[in-house]
């Protein structure tokens, strides 16, 4: 079982950035994909950016150009700098990881909140 370790929220002001960090409890190279969604109260769960094992990197639209996803592979954690934030960007965001033949890990959620 993957066990994930989300660190780096808290609160800023728009324009302003934060850097999500994913810190996996074993080697990335074995995770297929990671991903990062962000949830809002009341509002579907939204796939911000995912990043797979050959480097693929996907990007929601509301993010490209303001998001980046990395890694790390010898600290087996992913990033996720976020710039220009904007109050929409406020919610919870979990990392998530894909494994062929395990399933879907989720880590435990950070809270970002952008002030206008």
């Amino acid at each position: 079982q993957v066990q994930l370790v989300e660190s780096g929220g808290g609160l800023v002001q728009a324009g302003g950035s934060l850097r999500l960090s994913c810190a996996a409890s074993e080697s990335i190279f074995s995770i297929n994909a990671v991903g990062w969604y962000r949830q809002v109260p009341g509002k579907q769960r939204e796939l911000v950016a995912r990043i797979t094992s050959d480097a693929y990197i996907y990007y929601a639209d509301s993010v490209k150009g303001r998001f980046t996803i990395s890694r790390d592979n010898a600290k087996n954690t992913v990033y996720l700098q976020m710039n220009s934030l904007k109050p929409e960007d406020t919610a919870v965001y979990y990392c998530v990881a894909d494994k062929v033949g395990a399933g879907r890990y989720w880590g435990q959620g950070t809270q970002v909140t952008v002030s206008s």
